[in-house]
This record gives C-alpha cells, sequence and structure tokens, in this order.
C-alpha cells in the first residue's frame, strides 16, 4: 500500500461544494431544448410549471450559470451522509496484478442505498417550498422511489411511486421500504391510469419500462391538485444535483496532489454519470486538463452505442415534452434485465450532445459479465455493488488488465453508485447459473426506431 495515500479520502464537513456545478455553462454546443409535443417548438417556462416544480423548471432552462447555490436546508440534509468517501481499491489492484491505480466514489452509504439521494431531496425541498401536497415519480430498480420517499417523509410531503412491474415483483424488498417511508408503490404499467390501460391493450403481459412508468406518474401529477411530477435522471436539473458527486471527488483528488486519467459511470438516463463527470469535463471544455470518460450501459438497453440521435418523447405514452437525446425509441422495452435502473430508453440531452460531440465514449456490456465483475469486486473489496454500478466496475476492471498488459500507470476513477443488498434475486440467478444475456437485435431496434417523432 501507498503509504502517502490513504485507504479512504474523506473531506472535512466545512469542505463540502457550497454550490452545484453546471456544465451546460462551459458547453459550447448546447443540449437541444425540449420540444412541446404538440407544436414542436421550445418548451416554455409557464408549459413547463404545470408538470415540474417553479424552482426547478428554472434550473432546467438554465445553460448560462456556471454554479448554482445550493440552499441551506439541502446542506444541512446532506450532512447526514455527505461528504461521501474517495476510496483507493489497493485490494482489487492487488489481485489484478494491475500497475493502475484504481479509485471509486462510494455513494451507498446512506439509507436508500444510493447516489438518487442527492436530487431527490432537494427536488422534494423545492415542491416543499412552493407549498405543494405532494410529488409523483417513477422508479425502476427502486433507488430513486426509495430516495425520494426518504426526502418526502423527512419534508412532510406525500409521494406516489410507480414502479416498473418487473422490479416491483424482483424487488419486494425495496417496495417495501418505500411504503415504510410513506409512500404508495404502483406497479407499472397499471389499470389506475388511463395511459396504464392503454399500454396494457397495445403490450398485454408486458414487465413494464421507464417510458411506462414515467407517463403514469406525469398524468397523475397533471390531474391533481398539488400536485408536481418529479424525475431520477435525464433531466438537467438532475445532473446539476448530481454534480455534487464530481465536485466532492474532484476536491478529494485535489488534496490528494492526484489526478485521474480514466472516469467511468454507468450509465442509464445520465444522474450518476453526468454528476461524476461534470467538473472534469468542465475542465476538459475550457481547455484546462483532459481526460478520458467512459459511459457503460447494458448491451440489453444500449442508448449510447446503437440508439439513434434524434428528438423522441421521453415517456412511452407520449404524454411528456420531445427531447433530442440517443435513444432506442420512446416504445422501445427492454427485456427484463436485472439493471433495473438502466432501463431507460433514451439518455441525457447533456450527455448526448457531449457524447456526439466526441467528448466522451461508451460501451455496452453483458449482464452476466456485469454480475461477474460485481462478485469479484465484492469478495475482494467487501461491498456488495448494485447491478448498475457493476457496469463501471467491469469496465474499470478491463481498463486496470489493459494497463497490466502494457505496463501503463493510469488512475482510474469509476463511480460506485450503490449497494445491491435489495437486488439478492439477480445475485441469486447469477450464482445458479440461470442468469442469461439478451442483446436486441437490428430487427426490433429498427421497429422501435420507426417511431420517431418526425420533427422538421
Amino acid at each position: 500500500m501507498d503509504k502517502n495515500i490513504p485507504y479512504k479520502t474523506y473531506l472535512e464537513e466545512s469542505e463540502m461544494p457550497k454550490a452545484w456545478y453546471n456544465v451546460r455553462a462551459d458547453m459550447k454546443n448546447k443540449p437541444a431544448p425540449l420540444l412541446n409535443p404538440a407544436t414542436h417548438k421550445p418548451m416554455t417556462a409557464d408549459e413547463l410549471s404545470a408538470v415540474f416544480c417553479d424552482e426547478l423548471v428554472a434550473q432546467e432552462l438554465d445553460n448560462e450559470n456556471a454554479y448554482i447555490d445550493i440552499p441551506q436546508e439541502i446542506l444541512d440534509f446532506y450532512k447526514m451522509y455527505r461528504p461521501s468517501p474517495l476510496v483507493r481499491a489497493y485490494c482489487l489492484e492487488k489481485a489484478l496484478d494491475t500497475p493502475a491505480k484504481i479509485y471509486y466514489k462510494f455513494e451507498g452509504n446512506n439509507t436508500s442505498g444510493s447516489h438518487k439521494l442527492n436530487s431527490a431531496i432537494a427536488q422534494a425541498y423545492y415542491a416543499k417550498k412552493q407549498g405543494l401536497k405532494g410529488v409523483t415519480t417513477e422508479t425502476g430498480a427502486g433507488q430513486w422511489g426509495t430516495a425520494l420517499s426518504m426526502a418526502c417523509a423527512y419534508l412532510g410531503l406525500d409521494c406516489k411511486v410507480f414502479m416498473v412491474k418487473v422490479s416491483y415483483e424482483q424487488k419486494p424488498f425495496r417496495r417495501e421500504v418505500m411504503r415504510t417511508y410513506g409512500a404508495s408503490v404502483t406497479p407499472s404499467p397499471s389499470e389506475t391510469t388511463e395511459v396504464g390501460r392503454k399500454i396494457l391493450a397495445e403490450h398485454p403481459g408486458t414487465t413494464g419500462s421507464l417510458g411506462c412508468a414515467i407517463s403514469e406518474a406525469v398524468e397523475v401529477a397533471t390531474h391533481t391538485e398539488g400536485y408536481r411530477y418529479v424525475l431520477g435522471s435525464v433531466l438537467n436539473q438532475v445532473l446539476l444535483h448530481q454534480s455534487i458527486i464530481g465536485l466532492e471527488s474532484k476536491a478529494a483528488f485535489d488534496k490528494l496532489g492526484v489526478k485521474p486519467d480514466i472516469i467511468i459511470g454507468c450509465a442509464g438516463g445520465g444522474s450518476n454519470l453526468g454528476g461524476l463527470i461534470s467538473p472534469f469535463m468542465g475542465e476538459k471544455l475550457r481547455g484546462e486538463a483532459d481526460y478520458r470518460i467512459i459511459a457503460v450501459e447494458p448491451a440489453s438497453c444500449p442508448s449510447f452505442t446503437r440508439g439513434r440521435y434524434a428528438y423522441d418523447f421521453c415517456d412511452t405514452g407520449k404524454v411528456c415534452p420531445l427531447a433530442k437525446m440517443y435513444t432506442l425509441g420512446s416504445g422501445f422495452i427492454p427485456s427484463a434485465n436485472h439493471a433495473g435502473g438502466l432501463r431507460y430508453h433514451g439518455m441525457s440531452s447533456t450527455l448526448s450532445q457531449l457524447y456526439d460531440d466526441k467528448l466522451m465514449e461508451a460501451r455496452s456490456v453483458e449482464q452476466t459479465s456485469v454480475f461477474a465483475a460485481a462478485q469479484q469486486f465484492a469478495r475482494i473489496e467487501g461491498i456488495l455493488p448494485a447491478p448498475e454500478s457493476s457496469h463501471a466496475i467491469r469496465a474499470a476492471i478491463d481498463e486496470a488488465m489493459k494497463c497490466k498488459e502494457t505496463g501503463e500507470e493510469k488512475t482510474i476513477l469509476f463511480g460506485l453508485t450503490g449497494t445491491g443488498y435489495f437486488d439478492m434475486v439477480a445475485y441469486q440467478k447469477f450464482n445458479d447459473g440461470e442468469m442469461t444475456d439478451y442483446i436486441p437485435t437490428d430487427e426490433e431496434l429498427e421497429k422501435s426506431f420507426a417511431g420517431l417523432p418526425k420533427i422538421g
């Protein structure tokens, strides 16, 4: 072990960032605006305010301000579990016999078990400040729903969660944590909404998708007085809140006098990836430093690596605004894989623009390979990782092994977004040899692409 570099690096409470970083302010090519699905014109603040909280709308549309102050009430909540540690994976380095130095930013040290709480408390705070009664949302694997239910309980807000049906069935304990914190949890698609009934009629027996759950949550929010919809990923506002991850990571590296060469994050809708890379990407955009940034997604839902860069609906029911993003089509319903939080059909507009500008790269990995990396990491580093996080672990191990082949001493940072203690059904399938890999065919994707809206 390098005596000069500790196993875990913690920032002091006084060193925790006091403002979120908005990477869009430093982007030469700004992400394309959200479009009204009826007029195909950019969404106005008034139009978005019918769905989202007013302050969150302002953050969503802000392309100019690089830093936005974090309200003291949110900072006080953050102090329950932040700053989170930057960990040097000495044991993994030794086991791999690699010259690479591997670090991970661990976001699982809170009751929700993931990074999602960073944005959940912010969105719940702004809803409470606006005087709302409650919020609605979707959740895939359940991390976002769990985080939001915690935040709403803390602030005294009602919380209605639509959970992707396959995850609702695979992760009953995650569901029960949400209910323990006072949230109502409905498997999606459901018979409780008009759009849910329509999806079930068109796709009988479907296991659901995040796009389906979003449609239902938006319908309930827009038809219930005193409620607004909140989203756990994809949106600019969410990447803004999650920038606390990257800001802390960079501050910890600066404290150590270390600079990462490769930064790796799992990619579903973009919240963890965007949050982790934001301040590093800002340096890259400003020409102050260079980093190799890798997005890792499941081969069963390959938005970046096989998607189209086009305007698409953010939801399956086609009630949400259109976003220009790398997408598989809003009608795409991925196989019932176990990476529940990485099942969204599209990618953040901000990250999509950065990827299209070739400022970052992407790769897709199969879930059996992901779980092999998860098991390896758990046995060596002692943390049971979430399936989502394990996509980043897979790529980090692969990059470390390349360093072993070349003899290069690269410094690797990856995001360990959360723990996998509610994902034991998935681990059981892997341990029993029952886990399979499903990769959509070109024909399946073309069928989904055919449903992309025609934008002039």
